[in-house]
């Protein structure tokens, strides 16, 4: 084997050396790095160095969080007032900020510059902590994921870092993400040290799941709910970014992408990134685009599909339907469009047009909807959709269930209210179904009887339910009358009440006066004087006064009584008693009057009635 090195040939002459240094490195000796290759000027910007937006308009102030000016509000007073909290709880869907503010509060606590030594929120000038905070490389801020670290172990060995000062900053800073997701054992160990912290310790907190945290938890921490972001809010931000990216998204675009960010700003610009690229550099994005991309189904179709169903024409409804089903629409996303429009009517009722979020040709269609019907339909309508909507999504064909949904809402689109049935009920009118309803019952009943308010009248339309009708007070001249119309009306909870706790004094048509017997309801006047008055239709008042007889059930407890001594005294029951020591009288039964006569068949009946009273 030859000596030579590798890079020498036989004869001591050195060959070509491979240069094993990478171009992009500085010589060692401060010879420059080789001139890295220049791109073309008019190539696309590296993919790698891309920064989505939900991460490049992260906020870096807090007067950048935008729909919490209560919260800032609240921060900037205590910061000044020097009234921190050593623990802060941060709770809201996902998307608002939580994580962001958390980053945020951490800077504040240790904001310093060579002027300010104080925590402080005005962030507009970077403190000497904050550009490591911001890169989470900061040896005092500690940011962990409760995920990652639910043992009990994990947590007493963060714990235990607590005792010592912090090495750079004013404070140590824990911030906890998704803290709902440690362990009880976890939360254990933390509610010492969170209830008295060195004064050189912050928790700071942030969940989605603020119920799944223990109330132990909770009530040591300041806790600050970040609210969802308003749809105006979020399409004003989208604008505003767009301007600073050069982008071009339609307006009702922008207005789609915020409805279905659901007030998440980290939604909303994910959906943006993903709506800018749907057109060519330069290019406006159009808002049927942005709604292909989110899959939702056209508004405009959907509120046509909704006037529809108000006027109870079926076929057209589940002709829509079909449209939009087969353009791709999802039956759980059309009923929940059903089901906005018909809030979107119902507010525009109450408030007007300029109340609802919407573009105003749509807002103008949804408030003449709501103006032709009635508050308790449009109740009724969204009480039969939360139910469609239920259904649609259990269901396994969901088109089948919506329309089916469809079919008995537009149905009961043509019956008439409550209000308005009892008003032709009472007038003498008849019911009639008309349109779709055909000749089914409008009361939805099973019963053949046919009944009207107005003497034996019914309508066309179906079999009616017999309404009943206020009893005459002439024809209650007695309380034993009173008690036999609460039978008759089969209220047992209040006839019981009445037997029970009744001692009557005195009564008069229209008065009754009482003595409550011991551990009578405390509502039985006003529960009995209500009744009455609407079983009656005449005005009853109730009297309270002291020295009423004994009630119905005092009554029959002392015959009960008065009977069973009278039995206890007979002489064949007393010789039964004295034969069997210990035997008691458990139950006896009044025997059968005898039959008479002129009552065939009951002759032998008094055989078996024989030998019952013992």
């Amino acid at each position: 084997m030859s000596d030579n090195p590798p890079w020498q040939d036989e004869t001591g002459a050195p060959d070509a050396v491979p240069d094993e240094r990478d171009d992009a490195t500085s010589d060692m000796f401060g010879a420059p790095a080789a001139p890295a290759e220049t791109p073309d000027e008019t190539s696309a910007e590296s993919p790698a160095a891309y920064q989505v937006l939900a991460r490049k308009y992260r906020p870096r102030r807090f007067e950048d969080l935008i729909g919490q000016e209560a919260m800032v509000r609240t921060l900037t007073h205590a910061f000044a007032a020097g009234r921190i909290a050593h623990a802060f709880m941060l709770t809201g869907v996902r998307g608002v900020g939580k994580t962001t503010t958390a980053r945020l509060l951490a800077r504040a606590l240790n904001f310093e510059t060579d002027s300010i030594h104080r925590p402080s929120v005005d962030l507009s000038v970077e403190g000497r902590h904050c550009r490591a905070i911001i890169e989470g490389r900061h040896m005092d801020v500690l940011e962990l994921d409760a995920a990652s670290r639910t043992k009990v172990d994990e947590m007493r060995e963060l714990l235990d870092g607590a005792r010592y000062a912090p090495v750079e900053a004013r404070y140590k800073v824990y911030v906890i993400d998704e803290v709902h997701m440690l362990s009880t054992a976890s939360f254990n160990a933390l509610l010492k040290t969170l209830e008295e912290p060195p004064p050189h310790v912050k928790f700071i907190f942030a969940t989605t799941e603020i119920r799944k945290v223990p109330v132990t938890i909770l009530s040591r921490c300041q806790r600050f709910d970040l609210r969802r972001v308003e749809p105006d809010v979020l399409r004003r931000h989208l604008e505003g970014v767009c301007a600073q990216e050069g982008a071009l998204v339609e307006e009702e675009g922008l207005a789609l992408i915020s409805r279905a960010a659901e007030g998440s700003v980290r939604d909303a610009l994910s959906l943006l990134d993903q709506a800018i690229v749907q057109s060519d550099r330069g290019q406006i994005t159009p808002a049927a685009v942005v709604r292909d991309m989110l899959g939702l189904a056209d508004r405009a179709a959907t509120i046509g599909l909704f006037e529809t169903v108000m006027k109870g024409d079926t076929a057209d409804a589940l002709t829509r339907f079909r449209q939009l089903y087969g353009f791709g629409a999802d039956p759980v996303v059309v009923i929940g469009d059903l089901l906005e429009h018909t809030h979107a009517a119902a507010v525009a009722k109450m408030l007007g047009p300029a109340a609802l979020a919407l573009p105003s040709d749509q807002a103008g269609r949804l408030a003449a909807v709501g103006a032709e019907a009635s508050a308790g339909f449009l109740s009724r309508l969204w009480q039969m959709l939360l139910r469609a909507n239920d259904e649609v999504r259990r269901a396994p064909d969901p088109m089948a269930a919506a329309e089916m949904a469809l079919i008995r809402i537009t149905y009961a689109a043509e019956l008439p209210g409550p209000e308005e049935a009892i008003r032709k009920l009472q007038s003498g009118e008849g019911l009639n179904a008309g349109g779709g309803g055909g000749s089914a019952p409008a009361g939805g009943s099973g019963g053949g009887a046919r009944a009207s308010a107005g003497g034996g009248r019914s309508g066309s339309g179906g079999a009616l339910a017999a309404v009943p009708q206020p009893t005459a007070r002439a024809l209650i001249t007695t309380f034993q009358d009173v008690v036999q119309l609460i039978d008759d009306r089969r209220d047992i909870t209040l006839k019981l009440d009445v037997e029970r706790f009744v001692r009557l004094v005195d009564f008069k048509p229209g008065l009754i006066t009482f003595e409550p017997a011991p551990g009578a309801p405390p509502t039985l006047t006003q529960r009995l004087t209500s009744r009455l008055r609407e079983w009656t239709g005449d005005r009853w008042m109730a009297e309270i006064r002291g020295g009423g007889a004994e009630t119905a059930y005092e009554r029959e407890r002392r015959e009960e009584k008065a009977e069973r001594a009278q039995l206890e005294n007979e002489p064949f029951v007393k010789a039964v008693l004295e034969t069997f020591p210990g035997a008691e009288i458990v139950a006896y039964r009044k025997r059968a009057p005898a039959a008479t006569a002129t009552d065939p068949g009951t002759a032998g009946d008094d055989d078996e009635d024989e030998g019952d009273t013992a």
